[in-house]
């Protein structure tokens, strides 16, 4: 069961450690220093501690505990065996199959390995078994403690409908909506008649954006009630929903509170997250660029009016929906650790999983309110195994292989579980990492955060890195003026990518031109001395073609010395460099400016892709003859695939409408595919009659 780390291993999480107490404690004031969090050796807690969960949040949860000097136990499921939360802990036990219900949800199986492994409590991380207040009573029967709240408040806060009404009670801003759970698809058509669309659908348990819809008409409600019951009960176990008025445009703000068994409670600030996409937060700040002092305490202290009304004891995120007005609405409770909580750590110098723990043991808060400080701006992107392109972001699957995080970057934290070889498979969230940057200011920390995510290598999986960068440098985002719904409003016909601008393209160009003649130098370079006497090559100018997109560039290449003069449109470029192309990181200075970028993949035709400012391009890099000779070769015809329904995205099929023979009409659904717990309606393209039903 044990599980020892390599040296490399160890090498890697004493860099994450350094510099997540880097995040924790840097830029923080003197007059703050009793807030960067401190691990007092002779403050007794737990000797071993379970974590219910897998991934990033693990790995979270670990390294905290080894600064406490708490014992570890993970649990994985079978093809999480070699998980790289596994291998952080001291001891590691299988718990199942790849199916969540029969794994990180099988309350039996985990309940076994806590008996065995004589852990004296669990963290429960996010998601799973977080807010389940049966597991939450189980262990209290077993004597084991639960690093969260108490089953009451699991069941209060973790169910949005009671949680809405106990929000009522305690004279909390709450949304219009149905107090109680909808039975079936036609009472939802009803109340949500009532309501007035949009209505909002989503489960009473849970949250991540998982089981949750809005319908503008009756056929959406009835759509989305199917859709969100299935993912409730595949995500949380419990398929109940409630329906509540959808407010258009506003702003996600989250207040993070934290509270002990004494009755103290404390909001650690607000954390903005209203740049989402399908209801799933993609990137997250504190502050909040939009809230003013008073509206600030005003939201923190209705979120603590709401825990101490359930006697709440843990850290708890109270979610609000804030209009143009600043008028804020109660949302829901999330009973747990929240995903994008390092942001508050950075602004406010406390560990939270540490307080959590320190709770649970039976400690007071070291913190009185007036003394959580705003210190600095901190950002942070979900890192997704997905594709931008389609739709903000469909899965994607396979082994990472090439990893490297953007550690060196300064202000820089990565909260992750995975590692290079790790695969990324259909069965669990997408999330690759948390890229977290901190500043003394916002523009500090977006541009920190641009630098990391073009410092950031993952190789073997398609990613989300183009859009988050587009995201933090967009003029909009820049100047805080965003609502959730950013992204369609952004982009209405979905994300392109970067555009380049006249200049950028110059500097790909170039760029892409230079690449290619350093190589070609490379290729004639010998090593050793040959038994044959070599002429040098005295070349010291190309001619080259260059098409990127829809246009073909001529290019004109010279070397003096390490740079290259490079000539596109007219116009000279200096372009330098050290010409590493061994190195997954190219650093080139254009004109005197600086560009990280990433050649992904080359080829003897001369194809090549650059990722540059994020995007990826394609390109095709041809001497002046190759190019002219180039139009006599036949180009491969495009598949004809208008009569087949081809799943987008990797996934399982958990329901098929259609049988061979049956006539189907344009948009009629044909299959559902289930992704990374997210379910996805296909439809017909094209109306016709249906042949096979099969996988390629």
């Amino acid at each position: 069961m044990a599980a020892a780390l390599g040296g490399a291993a160890r090498g890697r999480l004493r860099a994450l450690l350094e510099c997540e107490t880097l995040c924790l404690r840097r830029y923080l004031k003197t007059s703050h220093k009793l807030y960067s969090a401190t691990y007092d050796p002779n403050e007794k807690t737990f000797e071993k501690l379970l974590i219910a969960n897998r991934g990033e949040i693990a790995c979270r949860v670990i390294k905290t505990c080894k600064k406490m000097g708490i014992k570890t136990v993970a649990i994985h499921s079978d093809v999480d065996a070699n998980a790289v939360h596994v291998k952080m802990a001291d001891e590691a036990v299988c718990v199942g199959p790849a199916p969540t219900s029969k794994s990180y949800l099988n309350m039996d199986a985990i309940m076994e390995v806590i008996k065995e492994t004589r852990a004296q409590a669990v963290h429960p991380g996010y998601g799973f078994l977080s807010e389940n207040k049966e597991f939450a009573r189980r262990l209290a029967a077993e004597g084991v403690t639960f690093i969260g709240p108490d089953t009451h408040a699991i069941q209060a806060m973790g169910d949005k409908i009671e949680s809405k009404l106990l929000a009522k009670n305690a004279k909390v801003n709450t949304i219009p909506g149905f107090d109680g759970v909808v039975k079936d698809a036609d009472e939802a058509v009803r109340i949500a008649r009532e309501i007035g669309y949009p209505v909002m659908i989503k489960a009473s348990a849970g949250g991540g954006g998982k089981g949750m819809r809005i319908a503008w008409d009756d056929e959406e409600t009835r759509e989305g009630f199917r859709f969100s019951s299935q993912e409730a009960a595949s995500s949380f176990g419990d398929d109940r929903l409630l329906i509540e008025k959808f407010i258009d445009n506003p702003r996600h703000i989250e207040i993070q509170v934290l509270a002990d068994k004494h009755g103290n409670a404390l909001w650690l600030n607000e954390r903005e997250c209203s740049i989402q996409r399908r209801n799933q937060k993609v990137v997250e700040e504190a502050p909040s660029t939009f809230l003013d002092p008073e509206t600030r305490r005003a939201m923190g202290e209705q979120a603590v009016a709401l825990a101490k009304a359930v006697k709440y004891s843990s850290a708890g995120t109270v979610e609000f929906l804030v209009d143009s007005s600043k008028n804020f609405y109660f949302l829901e409770m999330n009973t747990r650790l929240q995903v994008e909580h390092p942001v508050t750590e950075c602004i406010t110098g406390l560990d939270l999983v540490q307080e959590m723990i320190r709770v649970a043991k039976g400690y007071p808060l070291r913190h009185k309110q007036a003394d959580i400080p705003i210190n600095g701006w901190a950002v942070e992107c979900r890192v997704y195994a997905e594709d931008p392109y389609k739709s903000f972001g469909l899965p994607s699957i396979g082994k990472l292989s090439q990893y490297q995080e953007p550690l060196h970057v300064p202000s820089v934290r990565v909260d992750s579980g995975i590692q290079q070889g790790s695969d990324i498979s259909i069965y669990y969230d997408p999330m690759i990492s948390k890229l977290i940057t901190y500043g003394s200011n916002r523009a500090e920390a977006l541009k920190r955060m641009e630098e990391a995510l073009d410092n950031y290598v993952i190789r073997g999986v398609t990613h989300n890195i183009s859009l988050l960068r587009e995201v933090i440098i967009h003029p909009r985002f820049v100047r805080g003026d965003i609502s959730t719904k950013f992204l369609p409003e952004v982009y209405p016909d979905g994300f392109k990518g970067h555009k380049l601008t006249d200049l950028e393209r110059r500097e790909l160009l170039a760029t892409a031109a230079s690449l290619y003649v350093a190589e070609q130098l490379r290729s004639q370079r010998f090593l050793g001395t040959p038994r044959i006497p070599i002429a040098k090559s005295k070349r010291s100018s190309w001619e080259l073609s260059v098409h990127l997109g829809d246009g073909i560039y001529p290019v004109a290449v010279s070397k003096d010395g390490s740079s290259f003069s490079v000539e596109v449109d007219g116009m000279k470029l200096n372009v330098t460099s050290e010409w590493n192309l061994a190195s997954p990181l190219l650093s080139v200075t254009i004109d005197g400016t600086q560009r990280t970028i990433q050649r992904l993949s080359r080829n003897a035709s001369g194809s090549t892709s650059i990722q540059f400012l994020g995007t990826v391009y394609k390109l095709q890099i041809l001497t002046k003859v190759a190019a002219e000779l180039s139009k006599y070769m036949p180009e491969k015809a495009a598949e004809d695939t208008s009569s087949i329904l081809r799943s987008p995205m990797p996934g399982a099929v958990v329901a098929v409408s259609v049988k061979p023979g049956d006539m189907v009409s344009e948009g009629q659904e044909i299959c559902v595919i289930e992704a990374m717990k997210m379910q996805n309606s296909m439809i017909a393209a094209k109306t016709g009659k249906l042949q096979v039903v099969g996988s390629e």
